[in-house]
Protein backbone atom coordinates (compact mmCIF):
# COMPACT_ATOMS: atom_id res chain seq x y z
CA UNK A 1 0.00 0.00 0.00
CA UNK A 2 1.14 3.53 -0.75
CA UNK A 3 0.22 6.91 0.71
CA UNK A 4 0.93 9.26 -2.19
CA UNK A 5 1.18 13.03 -2.72
CA UNK A 6 1.48 13.61 1.02
CA UNK A 7 3.11 16.33 3.01
CA UNK A 8 4.78 14.41 5.84
CA UNK A 9 7.36 14.80 8.57
CA UNK A 10 10.45 12.81 7.62
CA UNK A 11 12.75 11.02 10.07
CA UNK A 12 14.39 14.36 10.93
CA UNK A 13 10.97 15.99 11.41
CA UNK A 14 11.29 18.19 8.37
CA UNK A 15 8.09 18.77 6.42
CA UNK A 16 8.56 17.23 2.96
CA UNK A 17 6.33 16.08 0.12
CA UNK A 18 6.29 12.57 -1.29
CA UNK A 19 5.04 9.01 -0.89
CA UNK A 20 5.08 6.46 1.93
CA UNK A 21 5.08 2.74 1.17
CA UNK A 22 3.59 0.38 3.77
CA UNK A 23 3.87 -3.40 3.73
CA UNK A 24 3.32 -5.99 6.45
CA UNK A 25 2.43 -3.28 8.96
CA UNK A 26 5.73 -1.45 8.51
CA UNK A 27 6.99 1.56 6.62
CA UNK A 28 9.10 0.20 3.75
CA UNK A 29 10.12 3.30 1.76
CA UNK A 30 9.62 7.04 1.78
CA UNK A 31 10.44 9.56 -0.93
CA UNK A 32 9.23 11.34 -4.03
CA UNK A 33 7.32 9.48 -6.76
CA UNK A 34 8.03 5.98 -5.46
CA UNK A 35 7.70 3.31 -8.13
CA UNK A 36 4.74 0.97 -7.71
CA UNK A 37 2.88 -1.72 -9.58
CA UNK A 38 -0.49 -1.17 -11.19
CA UNK A 39 -2.18 -3.49 -8.72
CA UNK A 40 -0.74 -1.73 -5.65
CA UNK A 41 -3.25 0.12 -3.49
CA UNK A 42 -2.65 3.88 -3.51
CA UNK A 43 -4.18 6.34 -1.04
CA UNK A 44 -4.10 9.94 -2.27
CA UNK A 45 -3.13 12.28 0.58
CA UNK A 46 -3.03 15.44 -1.50
CA UNK A 47 -3.90 18.40 0.74
CA UNK A 48 -3.21 16.52 3.98
CA UNK A 49 -0.25 16.27 6.36
CA UNK A 50 0.91 12.89 7.65
CA UNK A 51 2.65 12.72 11.04
CA UNK A 52 3.82 9.85 13.25
CA UNK A 53 1.27 8.35 15.61
CA UNK A 54 1.36 10.01 19.02
CA UNK A 55 2.88 8.19 22.02
CA UNK A 56 1.44 8.98 25.47
CA UNK A 57 3.75 7.67 28.20
CA UNK A 58 1.79 9.19 31.11
CA UNK A 59 -1.93 8.48 31.11
CA UNK A 60 -4.02 7.11 33.98
CA UNK A 61 -7.34 6.78 32.21
CA UNK A 62 -9.98 8.06 29.79
CA UNK A 63 -13.52 7.34 28.59
CA UNK A 64 -14.59 6.22 32.06
CA UNK A 65 -11.78 3.66 32.44
CA UNK A 66 -8.62 3.77 34.55
CA UNK A 67 -5.41 1.75 34.70
CA UNK A 68 -6.16 1.15 38.38
CA UNK A 69 -9.37 -0.69 37.49
CA UNK A 70 -7.05 -3.62 36.95
CA UNK A 71 -8.92 -5.24 34.08
CA UNK A 72 -8.02 -5.86 30.45
CA UNK A 73 -11.40 -4.36 29.55
CA UNK A 74 -10.42 -1.03 31.12
CA UNK A 75 -7.11 -0.94 29.24
CA UNK A 76 -8.91 -1.88 26.01
CA UNK A 77 -11.41 0.97 26.53
CA UNK A 78 -8.50 3.37 26.94
CA UNK A 79 -6.82 1.98 23.82
CA UNK A 80 -9.87 2.56 21.61
CA UNK A 81 -10.46 6.08 22.91
CA UNK A 82 -6.81 7.03 22.47
CA UNK A 83 -6.66 5.81 18.88
CA UNK A 84 -9.56 8.10 18.00
CA UNK A 85 -7.36 10.98 19.21
CA UNK A 86 -4.28 9.99 17.23
CA UNK A 87 -2.47 8.13 20.00
CA UNK A 88 -1.17 4.87 18.54
CA UNK A 89 0.96 3.74 21.52
CA UNK A 90 0.62 4.43 25.24
CA UNK A 91 1.82 3.50 28.71
CA UNK A 92 -1.08 2.83 31.10
CA UNK A 93 0.01 4.63 34.24
CA UNK A 94 -0.50 3.49 37.82
CA UNK A 95 -0.91 5.88 40.74
CA UNK A 96 -0.01 5.76 44.43
CA UNK A 97 -2.39 2.95 45.37
CA UNK A 98 -2.24 -0.40 47.17
CA UNK A 99 0.17 -3.11 46.06
CA UNK A 100 -2.75 -5.36 45.11
CA UNK A 101 -4.18 -2.63 42.86
CA UNK A 102 -0.78 -2.13 41.23
CA UNK A 103 -0.40 -5.86 40.61
CA UNK A 104 -3.84 -6.10 39.01
CA UNK A 105 -3.05 -3.11 36.77
CA UNK A 106 0.26 -4.65 35.66
CA UNK A 107 -1.39 -7.96 34.78
CA UNK A 108 -4.17 -6.19 32.86
CA UNK A 109 -1.70 -4.08 30.89
CA UNK A 110 0.40 -7.16 30.14
CA UNK A 111 -2.68 -8.99 28.83
CA UNK A 112 -3.55 -6.18 26.40
CA UNK A 113 0.09 -5.78 25.40
CA UNK A 114 0.25 -9.46 24.52
CA UNK A 115 -3.18 -9.45 22.84
CA UNK A 116 -3.62 -5.96 21.31
CA UNK A 117 -6.98 -4.40 20.60
CA UNK A 118 -7.25 -4.32 16.80
CA UNK A 119 -9.12 -1.02 16.76
CA UNK A 120 -7.09 0.55 19.54
CA UNK A 121 -3.70 1.97 20.46
CA UNK A 122 -0.89 -0.39 21.43
CA UNK A 123 0.35 -0.83 25.00
CA UNK A 124 4.02 0.12 24.64
CA UNK A 125 4.83 -0.24 28.33
CA UNK A 126 3.68 0.75 31.80
CA UNK A 127 4.52 3.92 33.71
CA UNK A 128 4.51 3.61 37.52
CA UNK A 129 3.78 7.02 39.04
CA UNK A 130 4.45 6.20 42.66
CA UNK A 131 4.20 5.11 45.38
CA UNK A 132 7.73 6.29 46.31
CA UNK A 133 6.94 9.99 46.69
CA UNK A 134 7.42 12.88 49.10
CA UNK A 135 4.47 13.64 51.38
CA UNK A 136 5.14 17.35 51.03
CA UNK A 137 4.80 17.17 47.23
CA UNK A 138 2.32 14.31 46.89
CA UNK A 139 -0.07 16.49 44.87
CA UNK A 140 -3.12 14.38 44.00
CA UNK A 141 -1.44 11.11 45.02
CA UNK A 142 -3.09 9.23 47.89
CA UNK A 143 -1.03 9.79 51.06
CA UNK A 144 -2.31 6.54 52.58
CA UNK A 145 -0.23 4.47 50.17
CA UNK A 146 3.01 6.48 50.04
CA UNK A 147 6.17 4.44 50.65
CA UNK A 148 9.90 5.12 50.89
CA UNK A 149 11.97 3.88 47.94
CA UNK A 150 11.95 0.08 48.04
CA UNK A 151 13.80 -1.57 45.17
CA UNK A 152 12.93 -5.11 46.23
CA UNK A 153 9.22 -4.27 46.06
CA UNK A 154 9.64 -2.54 42.71
CA UNK A 155 11.58 -5.52 41.36
CA UNK A 156 8.70 -7.78 42.35
CA UNK A 157 6.28 -5.59 40.37
CA UNK A 158 8.70 -5.36 37.44
CA UNK A 159 9.06 -9.12 37.24
CA UNK A 160 5.29 -9.57 37.46
CA UNK A 161 4.97 -7.32 34.41
CA UNK A 162 7.63 -9.40 32.61
CA UNK A 163 9.61 -6.25 31.87
CA UNK A 164 6.66 -4.21 30.63
CA UNK A 165 7.35 -1.42 33.16
CA UNK A 166 9.27 1.18 31.15
CA UNK A 167 9.14 4.13 33.59
CA UNK A 168 9.35 4.34 37.39
CA UNK A 169 8.86 7.70 39.12
CA UNK A 170 10.11 8.56 42.61
CA UNK A 171 11.22 11.36 44.92
CA UNK A 172 14.94 10.65 44.77
CA UNK A 173 15.87 12.81 47.78
CA UNK A 174 14.32 10.30 50.19
CA UNK A 175 16.51 7.88 52.19
CA UNK A 176 17.37 4.98 49.92
CA UNK A 177 16.83 7.03 46.78
CA UNK A 178 20.36 6.67 45.43
CA UNK A 179 20.43 2.88 45.85
CA UNK A 180 17.00 2.61 44.22
CA UNK A 181 18.02 4.69 41.20
CA UNK A 182 21.31 2.88 40.67
CA UNK A 183 19.55 -0.50 40.61
CA UNK A 184 16.32 0.47 38.83
CA UNK A 185 18.11 2.25 35.97
CA UNK A 186 19.33 -1.17 34.82
CA UNK A 187 15.70 -2.22 34.30
CA UNK A 188 13.92 0.86 32.94
CA UNK A 189 13.91 4.65 32.73
CA UNK A 190 13.94 6.33 36.15
CA UNK A 191 12.18 9.66 36.67
CA UNK A 192 12.23 12.23 39.45
CA UNK A 193 8.72 13.20 40.54
CA UNK A 194 6.54 14.54 43.38
CA UNK A 195 9.72 15.75 44.99
CA UNK A 196 11.14 18.33 47.38
CA UNK A 197 14.60 17.99 45.80
CA UNK A 198 16.80 21.05 45.57
CA UNK A 199 18.85 21.91 42.50
CA UNK A 200 21.89 20.15 43.98
CA UNK A 201 19.85 17.07 44.91
CA UNK A 202 18.35 16.87 41.44
CA UNK A 203 21.78 17.13 39.82
CA UNK A 204 22.99 14.34 42.09
CA UNK A 205 20.02 12.20 41.02
CA UNK A 206 20.97 12.77 37.38
CA UNK A 207 24.49 11.60 38.23
CA UNK A 208 23.01 8.42 39.75
CA UNK A 209 21.09 7.64 36.57
CA UNK A 210 17.80 9.58 36.52
CA UNK A 211 17.13 10.57 32.90
CA UNK A 212 13.50 11.74 33.08
CA UNK A 213 11.45 14.37 34.90
CA UNK A 214 7.73 13.75 35.48
CA UNK A 215 5.37 16.64 34.63
CA UNK A 216 7.97 19.41 34.89
CA UNK A 217 6.92 22.38 37.08
CA UNK A 218 4.17 20.34 38.77
CA UNK A 219 4.61 18.64 42.17
CA UNK A 220 8.05 20.21 42.70
CA UNK A 221 9.46 23.54 43.83
CA UNK A 222 9.15 26.31 41.28
CA UNK A 223 12.03 27.93 39.41
CA UNK A 224 13.49 30.75 41.50
CA UNK A 225 16.44 32.92 40.57
CA UNK A 226 18.31 31.92 43.76
CA UNK A 227 16.82 28.43 44.06
CA UNK A 228 16.52 26.82 40.62
CA UNK A 229 15.32 23.48 41.99
CA UNK A 230 14.49 20.46 39.81
CA UNK A 231 13.16 22.74 37.08
CA UNK A 232 16.44 24.60 36.73
CA UNK A 233 18.43 21.39 36.86
CA UNK A 234 16.30 19.79 34.14
CA UNK A 235 16.35 22.81 31.85
CA UNK A 236 20.15 22.97 31.84
CA UNK A 237 21.10 19.28 31.94
CA UNK A 238 21.31 17.62 28.52
CA UNK A 239 21.10 14.14 30.08
CA UNK A 240 17.40 14.32 30.96
CA UNK A 241 14.07 14.58 29.17
CA UNK A 242 11.17 16.40 30.75
CA UNK A 243 7.42 15.83 30.52
CA UNK A 244 5.12 18.80 29.99
CA UNK A 245 1.33 18.80 30.36
CA UNK A 246 0.24 21.24 27.67
CA UNK A 247 -3.46 21.71 28.48
CA UNK A 248 -3.10 25.36 29.51
CA UNK A 249 -4.15 24.52 33.07
CA UNK A 250 -0.99 22.96 34.48
CA UNK A 251 1.49 25.41 32.93
CA UNK A 252 0.96 28.90 31.52
CA UNK A 253 1.46 29.03 27.72
CA UNK A 254 4.27 31.59 28.08
CA UNK A 255 6.16 29.23 30.39
CA UNK A 256 5.59 26.36 27.98
CA UNK A 257 7.12 28.38 25.14
CA UNK A 258 10.19 29.10 27.26
CA UNK A 259 10.49 25.44 28.28
CA UNK A 260 10.20 24.13 24.72
CA UNK A 261 12.76 26.64 23.52
CA UNK A 262 15.21 25.62 26.24
CA UNK A 263 14.59 21.85 26.18
CA UNK A 264 14.49 21.46 22.41
CA UNK A 265 14.55 17.74 21.60
CA UNK A 266 14.31 16.83 25.28
CA UNK A 267 10.71 18.02 25.72
CA UNK A 268 7.94 15.45 25.65
CA UNK A 269 4.21 16.01 25.80
CA UNK A 270 2.06 13.92 28.14
CA UNK A 271 -1.62 14.06 28.93
CA UNK A 272 -1.67 12.83 32.58
CA UNK A 273 -5.28 12.10 31.63
CA UNK A 274 -7.87 10.72 34.06
CA UNK A 275 -10.90 8.48 33.56
CA UNK A 276 -13.01 11.64 33.30
CA UNK A 277 -11.39 12.45 29.94
CA UNK A 278 -14.18 12.15 27.36
CA UNK A 279 -16.86 12.13 30.05
CA UNK A 280 -19.32 14.85 31.23
CA UNK A 281 -18.01 17.48 33.63
CA UNK A 282 -18.94 17.35 37.30
CA UNK A 283 -18.00 15.61 40.53
CA UNK A 284 -17.76 11.94 41.38
CA UNK A 285 -14.73 10.84 39.36
CA UNK A 286 -11.96 8.94 41.09
CA UNK A 287 -8.16 8.88 41.15
CA UNK A 288 -6.39 6.43 43.45
CA UNK A 289 -9.37 6.30 45.80
CA UNK A 290 -9.83 10.09 45.89
CA UNK A 291 -12.72 12.10 44.48
CA UNK A 292 -11.99 14.34 41.51
CA UNK A 293 -14.17 17.13 40.14
CA UNK A 294 -14.04 18.43 36.56
CA UNK A 295 -14.97 22.08 36.03
CA UNK A 296 -14.18 24.04 32.90
CA UNK A 297 -11.70 21.40 31.77
CA UNK A 298 -9.78 21.49 35.05
CA UNK A 299 -9.46 18.47 37.36
CA UNK A 300 -9.23 19.09 41.10
CA UNK A 301 -9.49 17.28 44.42
CA UNK A 302 -12.03 18.62 46.97
CA UNK A 303 -9.28 20.82 48.51
CA UNK A 304 -8.56 22.43 45.12
CA UNK A 305 -5.35 20.50 44.36
CA UNK A 306 -4.98 20.06 40.60
CA UNK A 307 -5.31 16.39 39.69
CA UNK A 308 -4.38 15.23 36.21
CA UNK A 309 -6.11 16.39 33.05
CA UNK A 310 -8.91 15.70 30.60
CA UNK A 311 -6.70 16.53 27.61
CA UNK A 312 -5.02 14.41 24.94
CA UNK A 313 -1.81 14.66 22.94
CA UNK A 314 -3.50 15.76 19.74
CA UNK A 315 -5.21 18.67 21.47
CA UNK A 316 -1.98 19.58 23.21
CA UNK A 317 -0.10 19.66 19.90
CA UNK A 318 -2.74 22.02 18.56
CA UNK A 319 -2.47 24.12 21.72
CA UNK A 320 1.29 24.44 21.38
CA UNK A 321 1.15 25.45 17.73
CA UNK A 322 -1.46 28.10 18.55
CA UNK A 323 0.83 29.40 21.32
CA UNK A 324 3.85 29.71 19.01
CA UNK A 325 5.74 26.41 19.38
CA UNK A 326 6.88 25.18 15.93
CA UNK A 327 4.64 22.45 14.47
CA UNK A 328 7.58 20.13 13.83
CA UNK A 329 8.81 20.39 17.42
CA UNK A 330 5.33 19.91 18.87
CA UNK A 331 4.77 16.71 16.87
CA UNK A 332 8.24 15.38 17.66
CA UNK A 333 7.56 15.97 21.36
CA UNK A 334 4.38 13.92 21.09
CA UNK A 335 5.87 11.03 19.12
CA UNK A 336 9.61 10.39 18.86
CA UNK A 337 10.73 11.91 22.18
CA UNK A 338 8.29 9.88 24.32
CA UNK A 339 9.23 6.77 22.31
CA UNK A 340 12.87 7.48 23.15
CA UNK A 341 11.99 7.92 26.81
CA UNK A 342 10.68 4.35 27.03
CA UNK A 343 13.28 2.80 24.72
CA UNK A 344 10.83 2.11 21.88
CA UNK A 345 12.18 4.57 19.32
CA UNK A 346 13.59 1.76 17.20
CA UNK A 347 10.00 0.62 16.55
CA UNK A 348 7.73 3.66 16.74
CA UNK A 349 7.79 7.45 16.94
CA UNK A 350 8.78 8.62 13.46
CA UNK A 351 8.12 8.07 9.77
CA UNK A 352 11.07 6.06 8.51
CA UNK A 353 11.68 2.65 6.93
CA UNK A 354 11.58 -0.28 9.33
CA UNK A 355 9.24 1.34 11.83
CA UNK A 356 5.60 0.51 12.47
CA UNK A 357 3.08 2.13 10.13
CA UNK A 358 1.56 4.24 12.92
CA UNK A 359 0.39 7.40 11.16
CA UNK A 360 -1.99 10.30 11.74
CA UNK A 361 -3.44 12.26 8.82
CA UNK A 362 -4.21 15.91 9.58
CA UNK A 363 -6.09 18.56 7.62
CA UNK A 364 -5.02 22.18 7.30
CA UNK A 365 -6.62 22.98 10.66
CA UNK A 366 -4.56 20.18 12.25
CA UNK A 367 -7.73 18.18 12.87
CA UNK A 368 -7.52 14.40 12.55
CA UNK A 369 -9.09 12.90 9.44
CA UNK A 370 -7.69 9.38 9.78
CA UNK A 371 -5.36 7.25 11.89
CA UNK A 372 -3.36 4.19 10.86
CA UNK A 373 -2.03 1.79 13.51
CA UNK A 374 0.10 -1.28 12.93
CA UNK A 375 -0.58 -4.51 14.79
CA UNK A 376 2.06 -6.93 13.62
CA UNK A 377 1.63 -7.47 9.90
CA UNK A 378 -1.77 -5.81 9.86
CA UNK A 379 -2.53 -2.11 9.63
CA UNK A 380 -5.84 -0.81 10.97
CA UNK A 381 -7.42 2.37 9.56
CA UNK A 382 -9.63 4.60 11.65
CA UNK A 383 -11.29 7.25 9.45
CA UNK A 384 -12.87 10.11 11.37
CA UNK A 385 -13.91 12.15 8.34
CA UNK A 386 -15.96 10.72 5.45
CA UNK A 387 -13.63 12.59 3.08
CA UNK A 388 -10.50 11.21 4.73
CA UNK A 389 -7.80 9.48 2.71
CA UNK A 390 -8.86 5.85 2.30
CA UNK A 391 -8.30 2.88 0.08
CA UNK A 392 -10.99 4.25 -2.23
CA UNK A 393 -9.04 7.39 -3.06
CA UNK A 394 -6.26 6.95 -5.60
Amino acid sequence: MFLINASYLDKDFRLVRGDIEIDGGKIVRTGQSLSRKEEDMAVDCQGYTVVPGFVDVHIHGCDGADTGDGTPEAIATMARFLLSHGVTSFCPTTATVSSDTIKAALLAAKEVHNHPVEDGAKVAGVNMEGPFFSRERKGAQNEEFLLPPDFALFQEWYQLSEGLVRLIDLATEQPGGQEFVEKAKELCTVSIAHTTATYQEAKAAFDWGVTHVTHLFNAMNGLHHRNPGVVGAALEDERVRAELICDGEHIHPAVLKIAFRQLGGRALIVSDSLRANGMPEGAGYELGGQTVRITGGKCTLPDGTIAGSVSNLHQEVKNLVSWGVPFEQAVRSASLVPAQAIGRDGEIGSIEPGKAADLVVLDDQLDIVSVWVSHGENTHLLAKDPAAPSANRS
